[in-house]
Parts: structure tokens; C-alpha cells; sequence
């Protein structure tokens, strides 16, 4: 407020996550009117349950108040904070300027951190409740996906080396797992916010004691009314001059932690978008590369691996922050809070409304698929085929050998002539083969390497993500935007 410039102006550097990549609601979340405006509101929230409580606080003092909730003067108040270095206080003068009559009983009784803290408390809350939606959204348009493909084999790996086959759903289910757990963490941290509430400057409530002439009853209801205006079912009953700050870790530890879910994610649409088995959306008018015309960039992908791992990094923040907080309170917190809380949610906003928009874009190539499937079947299928020699009346040990020198050979024109693997043509050319010649095509069928990966799939929907979503079903219809 006191420095900065005109943060609309080609000349002054703006955050990308909030002039490119995040959405306005949850800008607007972190935004200097909605910060301020909840100061104030927690100021009339405060005289209001002081009046109620006996305080000498009048009706028209209160009406003064909420008539001016809006009506922030920020010249005013940037003005103020050059003058004082204090933020709050310089609100307050700001408030009390169009209150004159209330001026006398804003911030009555109250440290800085009522306001601060509080506030900083309702946005985390009222951002993990933009967060959640949007990450079930992402979750459902997934299970779509995966339910469709759950029965479309494809190659596996391990290492990224082929291994055996599973499905297209299955490995999609993957993903969806860790996001669940993402999205159970963070309802969980969420409901687990407790208010700051009315405590005093290093927690005691020693003000509000004086103001209520040792009337224990009254502060201690004076805490719980303002808690219940806020909206919070509870309220910290220690705190030092603010919340602890390990609340600030376990929030964005989970954001952290779905950092990592979409990051993995991700990579692996990247990859599998290099073998052209799956693309994410790409646009009409949409240029993959300024040199190189054909070029399909999964930029989507690599725009939320980038931010994943902004987001991953910035939990270190608020680890140390936590670790240095001396006695009741140091300040060296303050600006490091400014920057890490906020980016942290328009960091995670971003990557989950480009997750979305990739998801709901997903484009399968099967025919690319089987074709790398036919690839490495064969090497797969030998020990399907040793056991349907042993039936036919072979010895497995015989067969083994035969079918490791074929391997080799067949192994040799993929590595050394760049050919297709041609082992299957080699165990039809070879007469001791033929007991089970008949059966080759039933034997090399991709569906009867797959295991019960379709029937994991349905299972996993139905008992596991389904219920999951069930209280979001009221926006699941609400498509991604991205705003560049």
C-alpha cells in the first residue's frame, strides 16, 4: 500500500500468477479491497458483540460502521501508512475518517492480529473453498476418462521401460487416486481451521478483561460471539500474539503435496504425447512452435509442471517461518506471509483450472497404441506359449531354449536393422512350434494380458470416487477457462 505504483501499467511489474494464469475469483480472494473490507467487517463484528456484552458502543455508532464497509479510501490509507509504518493503524484513522462518530470504539480493546490473523484465517478458508470444486471438477472429468478407456490395453512401464500390459483407465486411476487423497487432505485442513478470535496482544484477553471489569463470563463470550459472526465452529483457545504459525505449514503442505499429483500427472501426458499415444487439447488457430510449424507442444502440461513445482518449493516458507517465531510473536514473519499464502493458492487455482481444461481435451490415438503394443507382445507372450507347449505334450525346458534363441534374433532386427520384432513370424516358421500354432492369435490377445485392470477400474469408481464427489455434484457442470 505505502510503496508500489500503478500495478495496471505496462511499466510496473505484476505478478503473472494474477495478470496471466489465475482465476479473478481467487484473485479477487487475495485482493486489497477484499483484505481490507474484512477488516473492517471485523471491526463491526467486534462492536457489535461489545454493545451486546454492556460496552458504551450506540446504535448509531454500529449503523455508522456498516454503512461504511466499502468505502475504503486507499490514497487515504497509503498515505496514512508512509506516515505511521502501520498498517492497521492506518485503516483505522482510514475507518474512523468516514465513521467520525464511531472512530472512538473501531479497534476498541483489540492487537493488530484481531484483524491481521483473522483475516488472513477467513481468506484461507474461503480460498480452500474455491480450491475444492475446482479440484473434484478435475477428479470427475478424470473418472469419465477412465471409465470409457477401461478396458483399452496399452503398454506398461516401469522405468520407463516396456512392462507388462495394463489399461488406458487403470493408469488414468493412478492419477486419480493421488488427487483424491489431494482432495480428502484438503477438506481435512479445511475443516480443521480454527479462528484467532478475540485474544489481545500476546494472547492473554488481559484488554478485554479491563473493558468488561474482570467479568470473566463476558470476554470468554465475547470471543465465541465474534467466532460464530466469522463463521468458524471454533476458536484457538492458546494463542500468543497470533495463530500458530504451523497452521500456515499444514496448509500448504497439502498444496504442496497436490503440487506433486499434478506434476506427475503431467509428465506422464508429456511423455506419452512424445510416443503419440495421447495429446492434450490442442486448438485450431493454436502454434505449437514460432520455428517449427508442425510442432504440437503439450504447453498445458508443461505450463502446470512448472507452476507444481513454484508450488512445491513454497511450503519451505512457512517451515522456516514457524521454526523462528520467538516467544509470543516476532514480525519477521509478516512479509514472507504476504507473498507465500497468496501464491501458494494462485498457484494451486492455476494449475487446477489448466489440469481441468487438459482433461476435459484428453485425445486418444489406439491405432498408436496397439501398434506399440505388437511391438513388445511378443516378448511378453513367451511364457504363454511355454505353457501351451508344456500341454501339448513339450518339454518346457526345450522350449525355453528355443524361444531364447529366437528372442535374440527377433531382439537383433528391432536393435541392430531398426526392424519390427518378428519373433511371433519365427515361432509360425518353426515346425516344432506347430502343436501350438493354432492358438497364436488367442495367445498374443492384448485383453488377456491386462489382468482385472477393467474390473479395478469400476470397482475403484464406483466404492472409492464416486462418493468422494458426491458433495460437489452442484458444479461439476462448470467448464475450465484459461485466462492466457
Amino acid at each position: 500500500m505505502a510503496a508500489g505504483g500503478d500495478h495496471g501499467s505496462p511499466d510496473t511489474y505484476r505478478s503473472p500468477l494474477a495478470s496471466r494464469y489465475a482465476s479473478p475469483e481467487m484473485c479477487l480472494v487475495f485482493s486489497d479491497r477484499y483484505k481490507f473490507r474484512t477488516w473492517r467487517q471485523l471491526w463491526l463484528w467486534l462492536a457489535e458483540a461489545e454493545q451486546t456484552l454492556g460496552l458504551p458502543i450506540t446504535d448509531e455508532q454500529i449503523e455508522e460502521m456498516k454503512s461504511n464497509l466499502d468505502n475504503i479510501d486507499f490514497k487515504m490509507a497509503a498515505e496514512e501508512e508512509k506516515q505511521l509504518r502501520h498498517d492497521v493503524m492506518a485503516h483505522v484513522h482510514t475507518f474512523g475518517h468516514c465513521c467520525p462518530k464511531a472512530a472512538g470504539i473501531i479497534h476498541l480493546g483489540a492487537t493488530s492480529c484481531y484483524v491481521g490473523d483473522n483475516t488472513d484465517l477467513i481468506i484461507l478458508r474461503n480460498a480452500l473453498d474455491l480450491l475444492l470444486p475446482k479440484l473434484a471438477r478435475v477428479i470427475s472429468r478424470l473418472a469419465d476418462f477412465a471409465k470409457e478407456r477401461a478396458s483399452l490395453p496399452t503398454l506398461g512401464f516401469t522405468h520407463f521401460q516396456p512392462a507388462q500390459l495394463t489399461t488406458v483407465g487403470k493408469r488414468c486411476c493412478l492419477w486419480i487416486q493421488d488427487l483424491c487423497m489431494d482432495l480428502q487432505n484438503l477438506k481435512r485442513v479445511r475443516d480443521d481451521l480454527r479462528f484467532r478470535g478475540v485474544k489481545g496482544t500476546t494472547g492473554t484477553q488481559a484488554s478485554f478483561l479491563q473493558l468488561f471489569e474482570g467479568d470473566d463470563h463476558k470476554v470468554e463470550q465475547l470471543d465465541k460471539m465474534v467466532t460464530e459472526k466469522a463463521g468458524f465452529k471454533r476458536a484457538f483457545i492458546i494463542t500468543g500474539q497470533t495463530y500458530s504459525r504451523k497452521v500456515d505449514i499444514e496448509v500448504l503442505s497439502v498444496l504442496a503435496s497436490l503440487g506433486a499429483s499434478v506434476h506427475k500427472i503431467c509428465t506422464d501426458i508429456r511423455l506419452l504425447a512424445n510416443l503419440k499415444e495421447m495429446e492434450e487439447p490442442f486448438e485450431k488457430q493454436q502454434i505449437g512452435s514460432s520455428a517449427m510449424p508442425y510442432k504440437r507442444n503439450p504447453m498445458r502440461s508443461e505450463r502446470c509442471c512448472s507452476l507444481a513445482r513454484h508450488l512445491m518449493t513454497l511450503v519451505m516458507d512457512p517451515l522456516q517461518t514457524a521454526s523462528v517465531q520467538w516467544f509470543e510473536r516476532t514480525l519477521d514473519d509478516s512479509a514472507n506471509r504476504r507473498i507465500c499464502l497468496a501464491e501458494a493458492f494462485l498457484t494451486a487455482d492455476t494449475i487446477l483450472n489448466t489440469l481441468q481444461n487438459v482433461s476435459e481435451g484428453l485425445v486418444v490415438y489406439p491405432k498408436v497404441i496397439e501398434r506399440r503394443i505388437r511391438q513388445e507382445l511378443p516378448f511378453m507372450a513367451t511364457e504363454n506359449i511355454i505353457m501351451a507347449m508344456v500341454k501339448a505334450g513339450g518339454s518346457r525346458q526345450d522350449c525355453h531354449e528355443k524361444i531364447r534363441v529366437l528372442s535374440q534374433q527377433a531382439a537383433a532386427v528391432v536393435k541392430q536393422e531398426g526392424g519390427d520384432n518378428d519373433l511371433i513370424e519365427r515361432i509360425q516358421a518353426d515346425a516344432y512350434f506347430s502343436p501350438i500354432h493354432s492358438q497364436l492369435d488367442r495367445l498374443l490377445d492384448p485383453s488377456s494380458f491386462t489382468g482385472r485392470a477393467s474390473q479395478q477400474v469400476q470397482r475403484f469408481l464406483e466404492e472409492e470416487v464416486y462418493p468422494l464427489l458426491k458433495p460437489y455434484e452442484s458444479v461439476m457442470k462448470v467448464k475450465a477457462e484459461l485466462c492466457l
